[in-house]
């Protein structure tokens, strides 16, 4: 409960005993004095209402950023985790087919020779302006 909350709801009482009382001794000016600050409390007190749900969302909405920015946190980890995992496994398996290639390689080396000379023959032919 907050000020705008007591101050209404004390407002509004005054009202009730004042209209009570204007009744009671016939006045009808303490009678509409009476009314009004009956409908400016409960106002006020409506006022206060709203203004403490609208804080109390306000907080919700912080603890839900909270949740989510933590949440997000864990994602972009849990990612980068995935990442480092997939270039080591990348990096493992590169060097195991370097292996395999460089092995291929050392067992045709004729084979190998032949192939890069006609890949590098290929390449000069294309490089040249007039065929």
């Amino acid at each position: 409960m907050n000020r705008d909350q007591i101050r209404g709801a004390s407002r509004h009482l005054k009202g009730r005993a004042q209209t009570a009382i204007g009744g009671i001794t016939g006045d009808p000016a303490r009678q509409v004095r009476g009314a009004v600050n009956q409908v400016a409390g409960g106002a006020q007190y409506a006022y206060g209402r709203a203004r403490d749900r609208a804080e109390d969302l306000a907080e919700d909405g912080r603890h839900l950023a909270e949740v989510a920015r933590t949440r997000a946190d864990r994602l972009i980890g849990d990612g980068r985790q995935r990442a480092r995992e997939t270039a080591r496994d990348l990096s493992r398996r590169g060097e195991i087919y370097g292996r395999r290639a460089m092995g291929t390689i050392g067992r045709n080396r004729t084979n190998t020779l032949l192939g890069l000379g006609a890949l590098a023959f290929a390449a000069g032919w294309l490089a040249r302006r007039t065929r």
